[in-house]
């Protein structure tokens, strides 16, 4: 009577894994057969493990080997499930005892001689092994930092094959890697390259980025070459919060799916800056593949997403930044799998006000139409332009400037934001998934955006006269406040209003001539 071999291995959708069962069965026949919609790396495996056992002085069975991996609807791709299938063809083929194979999730790529590389997605692998209450998680060395970030779950650190055979079958004891996640994330330091003291002047552009910091706003900027948007873009993570151990694994989860992680630091205590080339393809910015993986969108979760030279960017490929930004997740859909990915992320763009750069110069001439300028910024469709809460001109400085007093350092500048931050934290307790005011929906924008009877009159006023849309009066309303919190302020002033409102006044038309 033939016995079938039984272990578990895992998928990655999105930023979770499936668990995955792989079954072996020796039977009359010859051959190694693989089913369960496994993709060409996983079918390759039989030449990777033939290769293994030599080197280990063991036989692949002379009958036929069937695999199947479970369960056959899902689509399986990746080298990691060699580990497993030859742990399970030693076992059903009688080479080696290990009993209590089914009891661990088991993962690892096989060079020829058995050692094991590294894989992706150790981390949502283990917290899936640990929702299934297995025993331990068999896995290469170098993946242990990263899954050991998950309590509760032995992980057991691998270098080669013959280590995993040796545990499994008793004759050799493998220490648990442990990792103390909380001590590790106190630990954590920030150590930025750029500093807000850094720049000198630039205090109008300063002050809208401090504002989006708080709130969480997106912003555009426009200014010719080398006034330095760029260079205040770089510097927005350095006033931005400290991640909370939460927004880190969250972080460290689409890391891990997309094998970026760190081989020191496996949790991510930084908050991400993604900074796509303009030539980036819809894919590589939202996402996808057959079984879809992250794109810089998702890598930006809880980060800042830096769009330069917005107008660059295909329009097909900005338009896919629609969803995410209303809703701080991005959907994708293919035949046979639909995948959530996180994207809560601050947009922050940058653009030339015209072809050659120097419409808005004060010192240079430019050089292009009204009809050259006005194809240029139609670039950017109007529903994009519309979810951004912030446009701010950014001028170049003189060299001649006299620039007095001291730039205030990023760190004095993060203490008032994190200040800030908490009046939202509390103002939102009884509301989940909300945490700044950037995510209010607009049933609580009339609730929590309290406005004088003259600012509201003042709003309705420029409502009809500059035709701003039923997003943008959300959306100034929602600068207004987070203004109002930067200064204390219960209500919303007529002053905090027209601060808001300024920053929504970019018209084409008056861009283009």
């Amino acid at each position: 009577m033939n016995t079938i071999t039984k272990t578990f291995s895992s998928a990655l959708y999105g930023v979770d894994a499936q668990i995955i069962e792989i079954e072996v069965n020796i039977i009359n026949g010859l051959g190694l057969f693989m089913v369960g919609l496994p993709d060409s790396a996983i079918k390759e495996s039989q030449h990777r493990i033939e290769s293994v056992l030599k080197h280990l002085k063991k036989e692949m069975p002379r009958r036929r080997v069937i695999v199947n991996l479970a369960p056959a609807s899902l689509r399986k791709e990746g080298s990691a499930y060699d580990l497993p299938i030859a742990l399970c063809i030693l076992q059903a083929s009688g080479q080696e005892d290990m009993k209590n194979l089914e009891r661990y999730m088991i993962m690892g790529e096989l060079a020829l001689d058995g050692t094991l590389r590294p894989m992706k997605g150790a981390l949502p692998i283990a917290i899936a092994a640990r929702k299934k209450k297995l025993e331990g998680f068999i896995l290469p060395r170098e993946n242990a930092p990263e899954a050991g970030i998950v309590n509760n779950l032995p992980i057991i650190p691998v270098n080669h094959i013959s280590e995993a055979i040796g545990f499994l079958t008793g004759k050799k004891s493998i220490a648990p890697y442990v990792v103390d996640t909380r001590a590790l994330f106190k630990q954590r330091k920030q150590h930025y390259a750029v500093d807000f003291a850094d720049v000198q002047g630039q205090e109008h552009a300063k002050r809208a980025l401090e504002i989006a910091a708080v709130g969480g706003h997106n912003v555009l900027m426009v200014g010719p070459p080398g006034a330095g948007k760029t260079m205040l873009a770089k510097r927005l993570p350095t006033i931005l919060p400290l991640l909370n151990l939460k927004e880190a694994l969250e972080t460290t989860k689409v890391y891990s799916v997309a094998g970026k992680t760190g081989k020191i630091h496996m949790l991510n205590t930084v908050r991400p800056f993604r900074s796509p080339h303009h030539t980036s393809s819809d894919v590589a910015l939202a996402g996808g593949g057959t079984i879809p993986q992250p794109g810089e969108i998702s890598l930006a979760h809880n980060g800042v997403l830096f769009l330069d030279e917005l107008p660059e960017f295909r329009r097909s490929t900005l338009e896919v930044l629609r969803q995410p930004l209303e809703e701080k997740h991005i959907t994708i859909t293919r035949s046979q799998i639909t995948v959530d990915f996180p994207a809560n992320f601050m947009l922050i763009a940058s653009m030339n006000p015209c072809p050659c750069g120097y419409y808005t110069h004060p010192e240079k001439n430019c050089l292009c139409t009204p009809l050259a300028r006005r194809r240029y910024l139609s670039k950017i469709s109007g529903p994009l332009l519309d979810r951004i809460d912030l446009h701010i001109e950014v001028s170049p400085i003189q060299f001649d400037d006299n620039v007095e007093g001291k730039a205030l350092a990023s760190e004095e500048i993060q203490q008032k934001i994190v200040k800030a931050r908490e009046v939202q934290e509390a103002r939102f307790q009884n509301h989940p998934g909300i945490h700044t005011n950037a995510m209010m929906p607009s049933s609580l924008v009339k609730k929590l955006c309290l406005l004088t009877p003259e600012s509201r009159s003042t709003l309705s006023q420029v409502m009809q006269k500059l035709n701003f849309s039923a997003r943008a009066y959300d959306k100034i309303q929602k600068v207004a406040r987070t203004i109002a919190d930067l200064d204390a302020s219960t209500q919303v002033t007529k002053l905090h209003l027209a601060e808001a409102i300024y920053y929504r006044n970019l018209d084409r038309e008056k861009w283009a001539g």
